[in-house]
């Protein structure tokens, strides 16, 4: 965590104030630094003491102006003074509601899917495991991710609620707090890193006492992610990538530092927008795009087009793209779950390493013989 000069001056007024037993907090404020156990995720620290963890949830949503600390507690744990004025969440968690379908393959990964008892629009979720409950009555749905159900929330009464927010501007927060809820604001969607993304899944590890079980996953995706790397360590970035696709009268580019950005620069391609600094995504005009890209190899499209007359459908001026012409054009999106949840927006978070293969595979076609797509399907 970041230790703020103004908390300092705090806790050295404390020292002076009341002696020894202050300086034992400042001990355990500075050991946020020394013992976090997060390596690659940017809004995620989680400080394991003896009997409690201390989870800092930071950069939740874009401009956010706090931080969210969380106490999670084991039976009879001791608490220290300084920290009884955060959140205390008791664990190991006996029942959730998870409120993105990015955790699912957490909860199902750590194997306690069965503690799942609430998700907004089930019909979302695409994994057959947790569709199964779903289908059994195990889990229930409670309305949308923005106006969930509080009446319902209550009546199950779950342990814990997992959301997240978009904005500083949260009333349903508030509302879920005033019903008596437990919620913890998580901001895994806020990564841009590849492995800082999947790495979010030692806070499910954290609140099912099963760090040991999380830290074993996600140490063999990164050794699985950073093996299919070596494979491209050599090749040279030769092939031009277009990303995205008009939505209404904009098209979305990935700027250079997204989460996008950085599989096609693992995968050793020539990403045409690379240098465009920042996050997220940049609005252009199909004009421009058309400009830079005509002459691209390769269109990775964003959507769940599944051929080129599909896609043409849609506009009929993506005929002039060179990827177009020459039927190299791939969607990451286009495979559904039974109740047509994308299999790509649920797993590719958790598993990065699926998904830099899948891009290896369209970018060095040589490389990776006999693997099949995980999440990219090549328009017909």
């Amino acid at each position: 965590m970041k230790f703020y000069l103004p908390k300092l001056v705090l806790f050295l007024s404390f020292f002076i104030l009341t002696g020894c037993k202050k300086n034992e907090n400042i001990q355990v404020e500075k050991s946020e630094i020394a013992k976090n156990s997060i390596e690659y995720a940017s809004g995620l620290s989680i400080v394991k003491q003896e009997g409690y963890s201390i989870v800092t949830i930071s950069n939740p949503w874009p401009n956010a102006d706090k931080n969210f600390k969380y106490i999670l507690k084991e039976n009879e744990a001791k608490v220290p003074d300084s920290l009884q004025n955060y959140p205390l969440i008791k664990v190991p968690l006996e029942s959730v509601v998870v409120t993105s379908t990015t955790n699912i393959p957490f909860l199902e990964m750590l194997e306690v899917e069965d503690k799942l008892v609430g998700f907004p629009h089930t019909d979302y979720i695409s994994s057959e495991k947790t569709r199964a409950l779903i289908d059994k009555g195990s889990v229930k749905d409670v309305g949308q991710n923005e106006k969930l159900n509080i009446e319902q929330l209550i009546d199950l009464a779950p342990e814990l609620i997992v959301t997240f927010g978009v904005d500083n501007n949260n009333p349903m927060l508030d509302n879920l707090k005033k019903s008596g809820q437990n919620v913890l604001i998580q901001g895994d969607w806020m990564e841009q890193s590849p492995l800082g993304k999947a790495e979010w899944i030692k806070l499910y590890g954290a609140l099912f006492g099963k760090e040991d079980k999380a830290k074993e996953l996600f140490d063999k995706i990164v050794e699985s992610y950073n093996q299919a790397k070596k494979l491209v360590a050599d090749k040279p970035a030769t092939t031009k990538v277009l990303y995205g696709s008009m939505y209404e009268d904009v098209w979305y580019v990935a700027k250079g530092n997204s989460w996008v950005a950085q599989f096609m620069k693992d995968a050793k391609a020539d990403y045409l927008w690379s240098n465009l600094k920042g996050t997220g995504s940049e609005g252009l005009s199909f004009e421009k795009v058309l400009d830079k890209a005509k002459t691209a190899n390769v269109w990775v499209v964003s959507g769940s087009f599944k051929t080129l007359e599909e896609l043409q459908k849609a506009n009929p001026h993506y005929g002039e793209f060179d990827a177009f012409k020459n039927k190299s054009v791939y969607s990451l999106e286009s495979k559904f779950g039974a109740t047509g949840g994308t299999i790509f927006y649920e797993l590719s978070p958790s598993r990065p390493d699926l998904v830099l293969k899948d891009y290896i595979k369209i970018f060095h076609p040589d490389l990776l013989s006999g693997y099949e797509f995980t999440f990219a399907s090549k328009l017909n």
